[in-house]
């Protein structure tokens, strides 16, 4: 991901280095880079981009899909709405590596078994990608980011769509659930998501998901990928557990409100939690993401959870208890739908609570 200051600076200096008009030699040849994942939100499912050669010429080039500018107006509402402006950049393979290197980042190398008239095709196809309006493109999460965008020239190349997911016996969610491992971002993310990262992903979307369908991929026969190779390898780390960005932290914290037993705790809860479920019940009418409509999550961060604080604060206990039993039947359907669900064991803590809290007072007597 690059700023705009950079993008301006790659951008003129690419645009002298190579030009439209370079014709490839017959020892041109194209590879798929897999880059590695990084604590940064933008960095922590990887990258891919496509490096292409020619050693008759002196030329070796990357292209990336998955540039944006931060100082985009409004920058957090357009990328929530789904209308952010990302770009098509080129730059010259050794930058490219010494920036991943500085960032331990890995990078795997695979060359694509493709013809010179392919090699040269696609060339052109990115170079007038870069130097048009068509360098910008209209980010979505899971249908075009740097990946998808990057499966679509090879497949483009090859003339049909021989690259294809290999992992649609499992959904989107499942895919992207072990890349999260800030343990709060992860549960962010997994209850503002809704229906369609639960369908089988037969998007490729993911580099390393891309990777391996490439290696798996065969045109007439033959293997796309021609080698595979790690040309730049991360340092190992060690990340050191950590109590407070991990599950046993919200126990914690939800434990002693709910032993607390003060009367006003619940009703601030159920009010931030309201607002929440509304939040996610809005947000679609006005997100441009199909990941985040139809979002069941909202049965655990229920709207109704507002008139049930509301009528708690005002001590109107008729009015209390019957929302209270509406929520606790939404929960229970909640539960029915969660069971098959990877993030149940992230967001049960939450269920526990309301519903302890729920039942001790609609079960009270008068």
């Amino acid at each position: 991901m690059k700023n705009k200051i950079r993008y301006i600076l790659i951008f003129f200096l690419s645009t002298a280095t190579f030009s439209q008009t370079v014709s490839l030699s017959e020892q041109a040849k194209v590879s798929i880079l897999t880059c590695g994942t990084g604590p940064e939100s933008y960095a922590m499912y990887g990258h891919t981009a496509i490096r292409i050669q020619d050693v008759a010429l002196g030329l070796d080039v990357v292209y990336n899909y998955g540039a944006f500018d931060f100082s985009t107006p409004n920058f957090i509402g357009r990328f929530v709405k789904g209308d952010l402006q990302y770009f098509i950049t080129n730059e010259s393979y050794i930058d490219f590596y010494y920036n991943y290197q500085a960032e331990n980042r890995e990078i795997i190398e695979q060359e694509l078994a493709i013809s010179p008239i392919q090699v040269k095709q696609l060339f052109e196809q990115l170079n007038a990608s870069v130097y048009s309006n068509e360098r910008f493109y209209t980010y979505k999460f899971i249908d075009r980011n740097c990946t998808t965008m990057v499966v679509d020239k090879i497949n483009n190349t090859l003339g049909n769509q021989s690259i294809k997911a290999t992992t649609s016996n499992q959904s989107y969610r499942e895919l992207l659930y072990p890349y999260m491992s800030n343990f709060y971002m992860k549960l962010g993310i997994q209850i503002i998501f809704g229906t369609k990262v639960d369908q089988p992903a037969s998007r490729l979307f993911l580099p390393y998901e891309f990777k391996t369908a490439l290696s798996k991929t065969r045109v007439n026969g033959k293997q796309i990928e021609k080698s595979n190779e790690t040309i730049l390898k991360a340092r190992p780390t060690s990340v050191p557990f950590n109590w407070l960005n991990s599950i046993y932290s919200l126990i914690g914290v939800l434990l002693v409100l709910a032993l607390l037993g003060k009367k006003w705790i619940p009703i601030i809860y159920f009010t931030l939690a309201g607002l929440l479920g509304l939040f996610f019940s809005l947000v679609g009418l006005y997100s441009l993401h199909d990941e985040l409509l139809w979002n069941y999550n909202i049965l655990l961060f229920n709207p109704l959870l507002l008139f049930y604080a509301w009528y708690s604060f005002k001590e109107q206990k008729t009015k209390t208890k019957l929302v209270g039993k509406l929520i606790l039947g939404c929960l229970a359907v909640y539960l029915v739908y969660m069971i098959n669900k990877i993030h149940l064991e992230i967001v049960w803590p939450f269920m526990v609570l309301q519903i302890y809290w729920l039942l001790k007072n609609v079960l009270k007597k008068d």
